[in-house]
């Protein structure tokens, strides 16, 4: 089974759907509106967000974006792998693509915010090598977030492949 990661426009039409799903996916966990820290396709687009889909068998299966922020570091932003294709390494691929990513813009160190109601992608994460920090560029405390950065300070970044 093939798979590809492409960079896309966030307006693409399957990038459009796997933002949706991600979309309704997070609804159902009723996190309060000034916790929602998701970027829309149009703010993707203005922002200039690098922005990939992940296909396997020419199936769009998930997606992930990253914005840089200089070469000091870039946000993972928008990953989201659809729920039949999760427990497959696939969100690893993708985070290691975004890694690699990152590598090639020079930037050394990625960041993320996600909430506490995503296990599967806090232990995704975790695995990945990313360590728990503190609120980073425009966050601030959240109760319901949980903050993310690899590779961790004082640490070389290793090999994931």
């Amino acid at each position: 089974m093939p798979l590809t990661i492409t960079q896309e426009s966030p307006d693409a039409p399957d990038a459009v759907l796997l933002i949706n799903e991600l979309e309704e996916h997070l609804d159902s966990f009723g996190y309060p509106k000034e916790s929602r820290h998701g970027f829309s396709v149009e703010k993707l687009l203005r922002e200039g967000v690098p922005f990939f889909v992940m296909r396997r068998d020419n199936i769009p299966v998930g997606c992930g974006g990253i914005k840089l922020f200089g070469t000091e570091y870039g946000e993972v932003k928008r990953m989201y792998i659809r729920p039949a294709y999760q427990g497959q390494g696939l969100g690893k691929a993708m985070l290691r693509h975004l890694a690699d990513y990152a590598q090639q813009q020079h930037v050394p160190l990625l960041r993320l915010e996600t909430g506490i109601y995503q296990v599967a992608a806090i232990k995704l994460y975790e695995g990945f090598g990313f360590r728990r920090r503190g609120p980073f560029g425009e966050y601030r405390d959240d109760p319901v977030s949980v903050y993310f950065e690899f590779p961790p300070c004082g640490s070389t970044r290793r090999s994931q492949k």
